[in-house]
């Protein structure tokens, strides 16, 4: 018997369901598992031609911004990802884009600037400097791969809630977007911009990030899937106007929750 690789080798805890069925019912409740339920049966069966591209498109993106409002319900913006110790960090980090490690094109710290824009009080861009001189965290956390690998990482750098508090963005906005140096555009919800293991990453394992991870400034979050990670941030933005991403424009879920 072939065994599927997304199969975990021990099942998962039947008992972990608990913590979830008060919103569980909250979502029967709002009508929202069973409006996914009947989605998916005229997918399937009926309302859906298979034969019609289109028709499959609208279906699947229907099915994928269903699957975006029930991760923000599930996400619960003061629960923590789980943290390790040093001895599990891997160095360096494991390179990922959309291109090979070989076709990195390094950024000049030095003319490097922060780019701010939207609905944030103050937009003057920032240096390295202005982002060295605010206060500083580290976290040891899990990197999860839509491929399927994962591995341990060291990171550090600024709170983005802080960051974006000091420029006064306005913190009820939907959406906080991203643009890059490496032309990967992302954007997140102000849940996860806000949560505590949410960085502005400025080093690795200790030591300043270097050029193939994202140097000089990168997202990184415990609690999304690795591609909602941007590398070499050129620019953020604070709107209330849906901003897409790299992969989310070419079919990847949007809200891409771990």
């Amino acid at each position: 018997m072939i065994r599927s690789p997304f199969r975990p080798e021990r099942a998962p805890d039947p008992a972990l369901l608990d913590v979830h069925r008060p919103l569980i019912r909250r979502l029967q409740r709002r009508g929202l598992l069973r409006d996914g339920l009947s989605l998916g049966a005229l997918t399937l069966l009926t309302g859906c031609d298979l034969d019609d591209a289109g028709s499959v498109h609208a279906a699947l993106r229907a099915v994928s911004a269903l699957n975006d409002r029930v991760q923000a319900l599930l996400f619960d913006p003061s629960r923590l990802a789980p943290t390790y110790p040093a001895s599990m960090v891997q160095r360096p980090p494991r390179f990922n884009a959309y291109y090979d490690i070989g076709d990195v094109k390094p950024v000049d710290g030095e003319r490097w600037r922060l780019e701010l824009a939207g609905l944030i009080g103050d937009t003057r861009p920032w240096t390295r400097e202005d982002i060295a001189a605010m206060p500083q965290r580290e976290m040891i956390v899990r990197h999860v791969c839509v491929e399927g690998w994962d591995y341990i990482g060291q990171w550090s750098g600024v709170p983005l809630r802080a960051f974006l508090e000091r420029v006064g963005a306005d913190l009820r906005a939907q959406y906080v977007a991203f643009k890059t140096a490496d032309d990967y555009p992302s954007s997140i919800d102000m849940a996860t911009a806000l949560h505590p293991q949410t960085l502005l990453a400025t080093g690795y394992g200790g030591e300043v990030l270097d050029d193939p991870y994202g140097y000089p400034l990168r997202l990184r979050m415990a609690t999304k899937l690795g591609y909602k990670n941007p590398k070499w941030i050129t620019a953020i933005e604070v709107t209330n106007t849906y901003p897409g991403g790299y992969w989310e424009n070419l079919g990847f879920n949007w809200f891409a929750g771990i």
